[in-house]
């Protein structure tokens, strides 16, 4: 009796397997080169900020630091201006973000929050705002500001941020606003809230770390601000630190590489020290704001 040959499946799952497995390791490749790339010019700043002038303008670049000298920090912190123009970083920067997120967390509460004649209209001009270069602005934002007489003060400066900084913040912010359900405001009405008490008691500390997480770029973005602060200010005891670090650039003496790095690394730390300690309300936010937009 003959019998039909019975023939097994044939298994996918180990080719599948090995597929997924060279997927994930050619990501993996691709990550890794995406960061050294990303990290390498940071790392030539650092190398470049421990090393001699005469070594970093040498023909013959080295990736380590022959040489290793702290003398460029001490150079940049006795460069004239420093201690100065970081108060007026300080200031002006801190001023407009505190500015910018006051505001924008109003702003954002009205426009996710509240049913009101032309709300699409705005939405829509944040975000050709967002998408029109500030460059693009700078020249209008100079004209208004020279004509009511605020350039070269910390007023005009600071104004000057929030304008650059407050659409990206009700835009961000609004997307937080929208992630919370709209039953607690309902359950606070019932129970004799006002909207004002709403707003301050019940949706500003739920998007607290939206808050924190929009200051962090708010604040990177009026921090890394150079073309704003050397065009407004006229004075140069009230330049910020981005005009100052071209200090270290003269017709006379060439440029100090390697003290203008050392600046930039001491203008970078407060930045990455405020990124540090926000870091985990910063991730938290950023996926709070994620849920809806």
């Amino acid at each position: 009796m003959n019998q039909r040959a019975k023939t097994k499946p044939v298994s996918t799952s180990v080719p599948r397997s090995r597929r997924l497995k060279k997927i994930n390791w050619g990501s993996s490749v691709i990550a890794i080169v995406f960061c050294v790339i990303w990290f390498f010019p940071t790392y030539w700043m650092l190398k470049t900020a421990f090393t001699p002038r005469a070594d970093a303008l040498s023909t013959t670049p080295s990736f380590l630091p022959v040489n290793f000298t702290f003398d460029n920090f001490v150079t940049a912190v006795t460069q004239s201006g420093f201690f100065l123009n970081l108060r007026n970083s300080a200031i002006v920067v801190l001023a407009a973000v505190l500015v910018a997120i006051v505001v924008g967390m109003l702003a954002a509460a009205a426009l996710s929050r509240f049913r009101f004649r032309g709300r699409r209209t705005i939405l829509v001009v944040i975000l050709i705002l967002q998408m029109i270069p500030p460059t693009a602005l700078l020249i209008p934002q100079f004209l208004v500001f020279n004509a009511t007489g605020m350039l070269g003060n910390y007023i005009g400066l600071i104004l000057a941020y929030v304008a650059l900084t407050l659409p990206f913040a009700i835009w961000v912010m609004r997307g937080f606003f929208l992630a919370l359900p709209a039953e607690l405001e309902e359950a606070a009405q019932l129970d004799g809230a006002s909207s004002w008490q709403v707003l301050t008691r019940i949706l500003f500390p739920l998007v607290l770390p939206g808050v924190i997480a929009t200051s962090v770029f708010t604040f990177i973005t009026a921090w890394n601000d150079y073309l704003v602060a050397y065009t407004f200010m006229r004075d140069q005891t009230m330049y910020t630190l981005p005009v100052w670090l071209a200090s270290f650039s003269s017709p006379v003496t060439g440029t100090d590489i390697s003290g203008q790095m050392a600046g930039s690394v001491l203008f970078s730390l407060p930045v990455v020290v405020f990124f540090i300690l926000l870091q985990r309300k910063l991730v938290s936010g950023m996926s709070a704001g994620a849920v809806k937009g």
